[in-house]
């Protein structure tokens, strides 16, 4: 993998980069979708490509589960297997560390849990975990960590972050091929002196890339950036930093002025199947009454293909017809607006002028206050 700093924003720490993968190039800052079983949920391949998606997300512990990583590699491999011929990245299994804690448990040499599938014993180890991304052949795989959960004492944080240095030192042991970055993932929770000392560890193990996991689960907007901030500045300029599993538009905003420069989050996808729907003025949820005749596009501004086709009232009553149909394109506005507002996030700092963006779309989104809030939670 190569990383390359195209330009920076000159009132901020934004930076206009380009991820180079043996499948590809990534343009950054970037939003990975999040495609679980190796699909984003209802598009297909050819949809992403037509948003311009270039790279997702697949999740190791399915994968592991169902097929099986084996039959994967003996199938030629996620890419192979998905027909996705661009970058993919896998998780390794961490996040269900967290997910999960009710069919786990944690000890110094891995997790031992049950399949959520048919109640089966497994055990996932820093090495395992290597073993199984390695299978599935994605372009940017994950070390094992333990995602430290919110509220949670110093004493545990300390004690999750110094196991999760020890598993990642286990995991670059483990790591063979020379066609797979692999990333390190800095934990501590939202004490800042153990986030300082687990990235200082995970420096010394020199991963290609460094993310920051543990975030966006229980804490308030207000740690969370405190975190980033912090941790960006500690992070190398010359490696990808990845913020895992964040997070709203508002979110996006904040952290890709901290100079992250890659993002995943199920929220426009997850949203979409519910109905609930990203647009330049705000959230709107189209189960509402007031769409049943509106014969309004979702948004005037979008270019998606939803928006030039169909109006409020027709996704309204698929919605409340549970026609499938729906499902694909309220996904397909939402994953076009994460990836149109990525998009010019990049010309904004190219044009040096972030801090104008970020302020004028921040007014856009929280334009309709109140009612914006109150449709969401319909």
């Amino acid at each position: 993998m190569e990383f390359e700093l195209l330009s920076h924003d000159p009132m901020s720490h934004a930076r206009r980069g380009r991820i180079q993968t043996p499948h590809g190039s990534i343009d950054t800052p970037a939003f990975i979708p999040v495609g679980t079983q190796g699909t984003v949920k209802t598009l297909s391949p050819q949809d992403l490509e037509a948003l311009g998606v270039q790279i997702f997300l697949a999740n190791t512990y399915h994968l592991y589960l169902r097929p099986g990583h084996e039959t994967i590699a003996q199938l030629g491999g996620l890419h192979a297997f998905t027909s996705w011929p661009h970058p993919i990245l896998t998780d390794s299994g961490g996040y269900q560390v967290y997910s999960m804690a009710q069919i786990r448990k944690i000890s110094e040499e891995g997790v031992y849990f049950q399949s959520h599938l048919d109640g089966s014993c497994h055990f996932l180890s820093p090495e395992k975990a290597m073993e199984i991304q390695e299978a599935l052949g994605a372009d940017i795989i994950m070390a094992l960590d333990e995602c430290t959960p919110y509220p949670v004492t110093h004493d545990y944080a300390k004690a999750s972050m110094e196991m999760t240095t020890r598993w990642a030192a286990r995991c670059r042991k483990a790591h063979h091929s020379n066609t797979q970055s692999l990333f390190g993932i800095a934990q501590g929770g939202t004490f800042l002196d153990l986030r300082k000392r687990s990235i200082e560890a995970l420096l010394d193990l020199d991963f290609e890339g460094y993310a920051l996991g543990g975030l966006s689960v229980g804490e308030s907007k207000g740690q969370m950036n405190e975190v980033v901030g912090t941790c960006a500045e500690l992070l190398p300029r010359e490696r990808p930093r990845y913020l895992m599993g964040v997070g709203s538009p508002e979110d996006l905003l904040e952290c890709v002025g901290f100079g992250m420069d890659l993002f995943d989050c199920v929220m426009p996808t997850r949203h979409a199947r519910n109905g609930s729907l990203f647009t330049h003025f705000g959230r709107m949820s189209i189960k509402n009454v007031k769409y049943a005749k509106d014969q309004q596009p979702i948004d005037e501004e979008c270019t998606c293909y939803t928006c030039q086709r169909f109006s409020r009232a027709y996704l309204r009553h698929l919605f409340l017809a549970d026609e499938i149909l729906v499902l694909r394109l309220n996904t397909l506005h939402n994953l076009h607006f994460y990836l149109d507002l990525m998009r010019r996030f990049r010309e904004a700092i190219e044009a040096g002028c972030l801090s104008e963006f970020k302020k004028r779309t921040l007014s856009q989104l929280r334009s309709r206050g109140e009612e914006a809030l109150q449709e969401t939670a319909e």
